[in-house]
Parts: C-alpha cells; sequence; structure tokens
C-alpha cells in the first residue's frame, strides 16, 4: 500500500501573493520526485484601483487553477510588519486568492514566510536570490525570472511538496543540522 502512495501524482500552484506583483509556481509531483510545470508573475502595479487589483487576483488564479488543474494550492502568509495598511492589503491579496481556490474546491495551505526559505534552502532568513538559486538546482532549470516573486510562488509549491514527503515517510520527523546533511539523505530528490 506504501508503494501506491508514493507513486502518486499530484500538482501543487504556489502562489507568493502581493497587490503589485503576484507570484506563482506550478509543480507536478510524483512519488518524491518533483518537476517544474510554470512559474510567473501577474503584474498590478498599473492599477490604481486596490478594489481592481483584487479581482486580477481572483480571476488570474481561477484562471491558473482552470487551466492546470491543481490538486492543492499552498499559499505564503503575510509576514508581520510595522505598516498595518501594507498587511492589511496583504492580507486581502491572499484571503481573494485562497477564496478563488475554494471557489473551485482546491484544499489550500498556508506556510510562513520563514517555513518556506527554511524549507528550501535550509536557512529561515534566506535572500530571495538564495531561494530562487536553490529553487533551479533542486528543478533543474537555468531561466532566471524577470521578478523573484514568481520564484517565490514556486517555492511555496516546493515547500507543500516536501511537507507532504516528510509527513508520508515512517510518521517520524527527521532534522537536519544543515544542507550537506539533507543532501546526503536525500539524493534520489536531487536532479
Amino acid at each position: 500500500m506504501q508503494q501506491a502512495v508514493n507513486n502518486k501524482e499530484r500538482i501543487i500552484l504556489g502562489i507568493d501573493p502581493g497587490t503589485a506583483v503576484m507570484g506563482y509556481g506550478l509543480i507536478k509531483e510524483t512519488g518524491s520526485k518533483a518537476e517544474l510545470i510554470s512559474l510567473g508573475v501577474v503584474k498590478m502595479d498599473k492599477i490604481d484601483d486596490h478594489m481592481l487589483k483584487l479581482q486580477r487576483i481572483f480571476e488570474k488564479t481561477v484562471a491558473l487553477i482552470d487551466n492546470y488543474k491543481p490538486d492543492c494550492l499552498a499559499i505564503e502568509a503575510p509576514f508581520y510588519g510595522k505598516n498595518i495598511q501594507v498587511m492589511l492589503k496583504l492580507g486581502r491579496a491572499q484571503g481573494v486568492a485562497m477564496a478563488a481556490a475554494l471557489s473551485r474546491s482546491v484544499e489550500v495551505t498556508e506556510y510562513s514566510p520563514r517555513k518556506i526559505k527554511q524549507s528550501i534552502t535550509g536557512n529561515g532568513n534566506a535572500t530571495k536570490e538564495q531561494v530562487a538559486a536553490m529553487l533551479q538546482r533542486l528543478l533543474n532549470f537555468k531561466e532566471t525570472p524577470d521578478f523573484l516573486d514568481a520564484t517565490d510562488g514556486l517555492a511555496v509549491a516546493v515547500c507543500h511538496s516536501f511537507q507532504k514527503i516528510s509527513t508520508a515517510k515512517s510518521g517520524s520527523k527527521k532534522s537536519y543540522s544543515g544542507w550537506d546533511t539533507f543532501v546526503k539523505d536525500n539524493a534520489k530528490r536531487i536532479v
């Protein structure tokens, strides 16, 4: 029975919500392997009305779901900042993307920025550039997107994939002291 679980395919949509740029990434997970399907951004910097930005986020998220048929949505939670107005706008952007997924009966999981960075690089304080570089190695792609928001969205999808893989193995969680030990124990996951 465990073998059947390991070979199951699923598509994960990851979203990094934003009101100027929303990043997204899609991966196909087969067992413990993941491959890149698509990544990109939705630009809204030229839209002045906040409600129109929210409408665009909703419509683009629904379009991604209708086009790629993901099994689940992983989304980055807004980080805590000093500017309450920015937090409110990010929370709305996240909520609209979540509502779009839920309107299509797609399961939603939320991850903190620190958890995502930790999952991808082994360092919860990694820079966007470090996350992007690690994703290029993990998923074997060369193109560097114009906006790091695209790789941020992809990172959320990969983080979600890693969580399901780690919890599926024998019920015990293993911790790693650094990237080198992770790579040694997970050589099959590295392309």
